[in-house]
């Protein structure tokens, strides 16, 4: 089993940057892709960024097109996402995922591994 486990959330204003980790542990050597998603009260949970293990290849949703930046550090098996110019509707748990399978990484179906989240809240 992999295990994932993200950090850095916090409390923030509007314009401020953040940046979560997440470190995964266990089977990761035939990991595809992995991705972060996101999950605000009362709302489905969706996806926001995605990256290939090995290519690099990374997908974003677009409202965060611009503003965030995923990345991954193969050594240390952390998949980063860093969030700049932070809007209260980016308040959400956040939640990193990995899949092993060569799919299509903008749904929650495609991930086989998560996270327990970590909470990131903007205010205004």
């Amino acid at each position: 089993q992999v295990q994932l486990v993200e950090s850095g959330g916090g409390v923030m204003q509007a314009g401020d940057s953040l940046r979560l980790s997440c470190a995964a542990s266990g089977p990761t050597f035939n990991t595809y892709a992995m991705g972060w998603f996101r999950q605000a009260p009362g709302k489905e949970r969706e996806f926001v960024a995605a990256i290939t293990w090995r290519g690099g290849r990374t997908y974003y949703t677009d409202s965060v097109k611009g503003r965030f930046t995923i990345s991954r550090d193969n050594a240390k098996n952390t998949v980063a996402l860093q969030m700049n110019s932070l809007k209260p509707e980016d308040t959400a748990a956040y939640y990193c995922a990995s899949t092993s399978r060569f799919v299509v990484l903008t749904t929650t179906d495609a991930y086989d591994y998560w996270g327990q989240g970590t909470q990131v809240t903007v205010s205004s």
